[in-house]
């Protein structure tokens, strides 16, 4: 089977790696986040009503990806905030396939979520299987 290694089981985990992915992360998801609370950007307010979900369900969306970026910034909430964007992205796949038959338009939520997992992964594995791997300045 496919493994994807980002560290090998002997290469130290970099703090300032780890801290520039989550930034990255939460910057993207707070501002993906915060753009489906303006009624100004159509793109979100259409596709929402396509769905047949409404402006709560927009709104709704908007407060899980804002929440998950910010938890992904605290070291401790990483993994909660990981999950959290991991199943919007989820979501969207599973939208964009099975509710509005767009699969095009479904890669780059894949995309997304594939690297989250990714993230997630390597982060839980760090955490739980190598303790002392773990960025010693958090």
């Amino acid at each position: 089977m496919l493994e994807l290694k980002l560290l090998s089981k002997n290469e130290p985990r970099d703090a300032l790696s780890d801290w520039i992915i989550r930034i990255g992360v939460a910057a993207f998801y707070c501002a993906f986040g915060l753009e489906k609370f303006s009624s100004a950007e159509l793109h979100w307010v259409s596709l929402f009503r396509e769905i047949g979900m409404g402006d709560w369900f927009r709104y709704f969306t908007g407060v899980v990806e804002v929440l998950g970026g910010i938890l992904v910034l605290i070291p401790r909430t990483a993994l909660a905030g990981l999950a959290l964007v991991s199943a919007t992205m989820a979501g969207a796949v599973v939208i964009l396939l099975f509710i509005l038959h767009r699969p095009a338009d479904s890669v780059f939520p894949a995309i997304f979520l594939i690297v989250l997992i990714s993230i997630g992964w390597n982060r839980f594995r760090v955490r739980r299987l190598d303790p002392q791997s773990a960025p010693k300045h958090e």
